[in-house]
């Protein structure tokens, strides 16, 4: 078993027959993106018996470029997919900046808006990419589910009973929801989105295009007077674009099942951007890869109730302007196993050392993300962005530790 506190016994570890087992060892986890997907590395790591459910019938394609960042590269290094991380970064040259109409507002070779300064330690990738590089290494002894959901969660004092869509049921120790912003393991356990996802005023779609614009290594952003906008970027050696559009917006009620009707109330809302926007929406069409949703945060008293619990955007979504959702997710992860192993699968107690560990700092995310957007609106009116007072990303990535003891391991000499 790791034992990455260098202790040599673990408390709340059950002997039988003279065999030292781990209590709570089989987990469901429903969600086979970031979070999921590094919290089942980690499982295993620590001798859990691990299942991953994902609606997909395999890991999804396209996304936008992810960040790295801070405490969540010592995550990645541990996991031993650091390297091969690197050699996947998007390896951005520059950006530069165009207003509504497509007029060059300024460039710059020394940074990008969606991965920072080019020469830090930070790597941007794409979701895809990253994706991949976890399920290799979260791959052997993981039993995965690909193309089922939980659709029913009935809970005792031993353990979870978990329907699912196909129409089989089993049951398990413990389960973890890591099924992002529209958490189905939240909904069930917890109740309606509208009790803990909070929209922060605009929408966001992102798919795949070809490279009709001969970027290299580049990426474009158009920022319009009324806050629409976005991001186009090449990708894959310059053989596509990953496309990041967006527009400000109240609240609006849609079916989020219905890819269809999300890809007309998106050509519409931005059908008044000038430059190459409308021939990037015509490849909008048959972009396989199209996702919408609202700019949200989860916001949750706790993210635990009795042997479940959540990890990643299912409990405490920053939203992307934080620019942290990916290394918040592999932090949340990696310390919510730690302190399952610890506690020798004592889920009470581990589940509140996890909670304890993870609060502040998802508040400090939290938090960034809302003077980032802050900022950017500063930057889009013309007013001067550093006068928004709040925390910065440098400070922010890492505020947390992954050594600190875990608060639910005990030394017994």
């Amino acid at each position: 078993m790791v034992n990455p506190y260098g202790l040599t016994k673990w408390a709340n570890l059950h002997s039988v027959d003279g065999m030292t087992t781990l209590m709570n060892r089989r987990v469901l986890i429903s969600g086979a993106s970031v979070a999921g997907l590094t919290l089942a590395y980690w499982l295993r790591q620590h001798g859990f018996d691990v299942t991953v459910v994902e609606k997909a019938p395999a890991v999804r394609p396209g996304g936008q470029a992810l960040d790295v960042r801070g405490t969540a590269l010592d995550v990645a290094r541990r996991m031993g997919v650091l390297a091969d991380l690197r050699l996947a970064r998007t390896d951005m040259q520059g950006m530069s900046m165009v207003d509504g109409s497509g007029r060059e507002l300024h460039r710059t070779t020394h940074e990008t808006l969606s991965g920072g300064a080019l020469d830090g330690d930070d790597v941007e990738v794409l979701r895809d990419d990253l994706c991949d590089l976890l399920l290799d290494a979260a791959r052997d002894d993981v039993e995965y589910l690909f193309g089922d959901a939980v659709t029913s969660v009935i809970q005792d004092d031993d353990g979870v009973h978990v329907g699912f869509e196909t129409g089989s049921e089993r049951r398990f120790d413990l389960l973890v929801g890591a099924d992002g912003l529209r958490s189905a393991v939240r909904r069930l356990t917890f109740g309606p989105d509208a009790g803990f996802v909070h929209h922060l005023g605009s929408y966001v779609g992102v798919f795949t295009a070809p490279n009709t614009l001969d970027l290299d290594r580049w990426q474009v952003w158009i920022q319009a007077d009324d806050g629409s906008g976005g991001v186009v970027m090449s990708a894959r050696d310059n053989t596509e674009t990953r496309v990041y559009l967006g527009f400000p917006s109240e609240l609006i009620h849609y079916n989020y099942r219905d890819v269809d009707a999300q890809k007309h109330l998106f050509a519409g809302r931005l059908a008044h951007l000038g430059w190459e926007v409308p021939r990037l929406l015509t490849h909008m069409w048959d972009a396989p890869d199209f996702h919408f949703d609202a700019m949200s945060q989860v916001r949750m008293g706790t993210w635990t109730a009795g042997r479940i619990t959540l990890v990643g955007d299912a409990g405490y979504a920053g939203s992307p302007l934080s620019g942290q959702g990916t290394s918040v997710a592999m932090v949340g992860a990696y310390l919510l196993a730690a302190e399952l192993a610890a506690a020798g699968g004592d889920h009470r107690a581990a589940f509140d050392g996890y909670e304890r560990r993870m609060r502040g700092w998802v508040g400090q995310n939290q938090a960034l993300a809302l003077v980032n957007g802050a900022r950017l609106k500063a930057e889009g009116e013309g007013r001067d962005p550093s006068s928004i007072e709040g925390p910065v990303m440098d400070d922010v990535k890492h505020a947390i530790s992954l050594d600190v003891m875990p608060a639910t391991a005990r030394w017994r000499g």
